[in-house]
């Protein structure tokens, strides 16, 4: 997943997460809110009606005129009750319970609220309590709680419910001391009802609209993050990320542009690294030719010595030769013998002395159609002087001409040659194998030495490492082999037993010039 993705998935996240907090506690802040509020408008019309049932009371009740709509009271059960004035109007008698019932019946029709008494032992069966009336008026009698405030569910809407009990007082007796009340007792509760659907759907409005605004920051947001991120950052990284890429084949940074934050920062110390690069780079190209150049050298001169002795044979006979001639200027006979001994001679030591100067000379690299056996007995024949207790085997089967890099597979087959001779300074069975697998050219080198131990097989490729005697070897022989293999495009592999000998197996491509 890409960083800009991430980053805005994770802002979006964020956002989400405190989005969702803030639209908790605002929408549960809004219900405490309304809670108290309808709570506390429900204690002042609780008390208003008690005031008006004091008052009332307080006055041993109130005279309407009796009409169809204000009839008598069938559970008032008292003389005054109903009464007559002088001109003979009948007026009927309206306790506190009545007072409240018929002004909760005002109030209900404006729709705004209602309220009740009730009580667990009604006269009226309309005063009946229903499940939270009950519930509060037993909770009242038993535990002595002066109130209860709920929110409940009524006729599809939400109310809120609150309720507190009604005690006896001195006024109250008249109409219900016979029933055994005293003053302090509960005689039951006023309940009244409050409507908060419309704050509740304010509350669902608010909070529709404050997902509205969650989800659309998260969309304005996670698009100005992406596409900033996308010019800002990705952008400019996918250029430099091109650029490393291209490195070192190209190094052109002008389209990196600049900058003076991280990325143009990153920008530049990358382009100072390159140049750092392509300088060591340089360095270490040189520094390795030179290597390359002091090992072939080093050979060279072990190679020098190795054959002094070959040139000093014929050079014995041709002093032998010179001397005889001397001593007999006039022989023509003997003149005849040894000039064709003398010419041998010096060809003999033309050919060593040839020879090693073609190995030693420096050459540029380049591929060319070479005959690889020839490669190998030229190689063997500069070798010859390490060979006398040594079985030599050619088996050579690469007989046509391919497209080498003739003069670094000439040191590759020098350095494994001398590596394998070193191995058996007592002398021994040196193999030779040249033939062709799948398309591959291989080079197999097989002595008959002492073999490599287990722990040596691993580091016998590294620089300077060698088990080798001072001044018998620097360690940069197989090193510099197995650079020069894996320069040509190929492999070399070794394995060994211990007292068994040694396998060198160089495995290079069949057509080297489209490797080149």
């Amino acid at each position: 997943m890409h960083i800009r993705m991430k980053l805005s998935l994770t802002v979006g996240l964020v956002i989400v997460v405190s989005y969702g907090i803030t639209f908790y506690r605002t929408s549960a802040f809004q219900q405490e809110f309304v809670f108290t509020q309808v709570a506390q408008q429900a204690r002042m019309l609780h008390q208003q009606v008690l005031m008006t049932r004091k008052w009332v009371s307080d006055h041993q009740g109130l005279f309407v005129l009796k009409t169809s709509e204000s009839p008598v009271n069938p559970f008032l059960d008292t003389p005054d009750a109903e009464i007559f004035d002088r001109e003979g109007h009948a007026y009927v008698k309206r306790n506190p319970a009545m007072v409240t019932r018929e002004l909760s019946l005002y109030s209900r029709e404006q729709g705004l609220f209602h309220y009740r008494v009730t009580t667990l032992k009604p006269i009226n069966p309309a005063n009946a309590p229903d499940a939270f009336e009950r519930q509060a008026l037993l909770f009242f009698e038993e535990e002595g709680g002066d109130e209860m405030v709920k929110i409940l569910q009524e006729d599809g809407q939400q109310v809120l419910r609150y309720i507190s009990p009604l005690h006896v007082e001195e006024s109250c007796l008249e109409c219900h001391a016979k029933q055994g009340y005293k003053v302090g007792d509960i005689r039951g509760a006023l309940s009244t009802t409050i409507s908060v659907e419309w704050a509740f759907a304010d509350i669902r409005a608010n909070n529709r609209m404050l997902l509205g605004i969650c989800l659309l920051t998260i969309v304005v947001v996670g698009v100005v993050i992406f596409l900033l991120l996308d010019m800002v950052v990705v952008r400019r990284l996918g250029r430099l990320s091109q650029a490393v890429e291209r490195f070192p084949e190209s190094d052109d940074f002008e389209n990196l542009g600049r900058g003076d934050d991280e990325v143009g920062r990153l920008t530049e110390k990358f382009q100072e690294l390159a140049q750092r690069l392509k300088k060591s780079q340089l360095e270490l190209d040189k520094t390795r030719a030179h290597i390359y150049q002091s090992e072939k050298l080093a050979a060279l001169g072990r190679l020098a010595a190795g054959v002094a002795h070959e040139i000093n044979n014929p050079l014995g006979g041709m002093m032998n030769c010179v001397k005889g001639m001397g001593e007999s200027p006039g022989d023509a006979d003997m003149a005849r013998r040894y000039l064709p001994l003398l010419e041998k001679g010096l060809r003999r030591i033309g050919n060593i002395v040839s020879r090693l100067l073609k190995f030693g000379r420096r050459e540029a690299v380049q591929y060319g159609k070479a005959s690889v056996d020839e490669l190998v007995r030229e190689c063997f024949l500069l070798l010859e002087y390490g060979l006398k207790d040594i079985d030599l085997q050619l088996d050579l089967h690469l007989g046509q001409p391919r497209l080498v890099d003739g003069e670094a597979l000439q040191q590759v087959i020098v350095n494994v040659g001398l590596n394998a001779i070193q191995a058996m300074p007592d002398g021994g069975v040196l193999q030779v194998r040249t033939f062709e697998e799948e398309g591959r050219m291989i080079l197999e080198f097989e002595d008959s030495g002492a073999g490599i131990p287990e722990e040596q097989l691993e580091k016998i490729f590294d620089p300077f490492f060698t088990t080798k005697e001072v001044g018998q070897g620097s360690g940069l022989g197989l090193s510099i082999t197995y650079t020069l293999v894996a320069r040509m495009n190929g492999v070399i592999e070794v394995t060994s037993q211990p007292g068994s000998g040694s396998c060198f197996r160089i495995v290079l491509p069949g057509h080297q010039a489209d490797e080149a």
